[in-house]
């Protein structure tokens, strides 16, 4: 209600200015025009009048424009149509016809001059109605565009929250696998061993059997622990990153026949668990690629720190990737799945991921930054962690020398 009163307030002193102002000037050209008697004498008294008509056309609006109309024609036929100062007219006829003409051309100036200004209202009109519409577009779309952040922030925090779950499960598996598999076959291959032992008591086929088993369960034990260290390398928790990428390279050198040149600085300390994770996953699927596209025997794998961040550079000396790859994996759309979860978990660290390559080979490269009080952090981690994997071996190997004192005696 007080902004209602205010406004009409506002709309009334406005009528009343518009209006006084039209008065003025029809006073002033009146006054001009006396002025001017001397010059002008009787004749052309219209003059001055027609500059308060357009003065209140232009700035007044159609009702004051019109009052400055009636009360200029009023003026002059008082003052300056003869004889002055009477409204009897000596020559009526002379006198009525340009009162008429004023009139009309009057009119026709006023209707001219209020189409003009419906005209330029229309087109204010219309540019606040298009200011309007486009302030109002302009808050959707940052509206939408908040919502699309926080829906691509969600996106990033659950694909974090799944990357984090299966390194996990990964990690639980890899030591059920060690901690429980591995022992059992532990356990029977010294069962078969106290066999073998008394295979002289069999015959042929049955010593070349039991001989057998033995190479299979060794073979088995074998695959069992390359699956465990490939789920989660046991030395990523225990060492940290520079003795898990040499371990990884020497087996895969070892497979593959590709040689990988390994630089860390000795003095290359813990990172938090999440960045070695990343890094060591980056490694692993760089190799695989070396391993099936790149078709050259030699690679190179390098890991410095320098200006709170961590480099990592793999490179290779093989066939290299056409151009038009390039930009599909340098892109954000079109990539692969291997070097999407790369991307994936370098963006969760704050890292970014750079392919180069040309007809001699590839380099990818990964740029994560790094704070101090994280790598604290993971010192602090890596130190307890050590000490629980410590714990943990010990009581596995208590329980595995007492599993292996009972089933031998059984098999006797």
């Amino acid at each position: 209600m007080p902004t209602d009163h205010i406004s009409e307030v506002g709309n009334v002193y406005d009528v009343v200015r518009r209006y006084g102002l039209a008065i003025l000037a029809a006073i002033a050209a009146l006054l001009l025009r006396q002025a001017l008697s001397p010059l002008l004498g009787e004749s052309n008294p219209y003059h001055t009048v027609w500059a308060a008509v357009f003065f209140s056309v232009w700035y007044c609006g159609l009702g004051p424009a019109i009052v400055t109309t009636l009360l200029s024609m009023v003026g002059v036929w008082y003052w300056f149509l003869a004889p002055a100062g009477s409204f009897t007219l000596r020559d009526p006829k002379t006198a009525i016809s340009g009162m008429v003409g004023f009139l009309v051309l009057s009119s026709l100036i006023i209707a001219l001059g209020e189409a003009n200004r419906r005209s330029h209202a229309r087109m204010r009109s219309a540019e606040e109605q298009l200011r309007k519409a486009h302030n109002e577009l302009e808050i959707k779309v940052q509206e939408r565009t908040a919502d699309l952040h926080l829906a691509n922030e969600s996106l990033r925090e659950l694909s974090s929250r799944l990357q984090q779950s299966r390194d996990e499960e990964r990690r639980h598996i890899s030591r059920e696998l060690h901690d429980s598999v591995g022992q059992l076959l532990a356990a029977l291959s010294m069962n078969i061993a106290v066999v073998r032992r008394q295979s002289d008591r069999l015959d042929s086929m049955g010593a070349r059997a039991i001989s057998e088993n033995a190479a299979m369960v060794d073979q088995i034990a074998r695959e069992i622990r390359t699956i465990s260290h490939l789920l989660h390398p046991p030395l990523l928790d225990a060492a940290g990153l520079a003795s898990a990428l040499r371990w990884y390279v020497d087996g895969f050198s070892e497979r593959s026949k590709i040689k990988v040149d390994v630089d860390i600085p000795e003095e290359f300390g813990r990172l938090p668990d999440e960045m070695e994770i990343a890094i060591f996953r980056m490694v692993q699927e760089c190799l695989t690629n070396i391993h099936r596209h790149s078709g050259g025997t030699s690679g190179a794998i390098r890991v410095r720190q320098e200006d709170h961040r961590i480099l990592v550079e793999v490179q290779d000396q093989g066939k290299g990737i056409p151009l038009e790859k390039q930009h599909e994996l340098n892109s954000s759309g079109r990539t692969g799945v291997g070097f999407r979860g790369m991307r994936e978990r370098l963006g969760q660290q704050g890292g970014t991921l750079e392919i180069r390559s040309n007809g001699t080979g590839t380099t990818v490269t990964a740029i994560l930054p790094l704070r101090e009080p994280a790598i604290a952090e993971a010192r602090s981690e890596a130190r307890s962690e050590a000490r629980s994997e410590e714990r943990s071996e010990g009581r596995s190997e208590a329980s595995s020398e007492k599993r292996s004192e009972g089933r031998p005696l059984a098999s006797t």
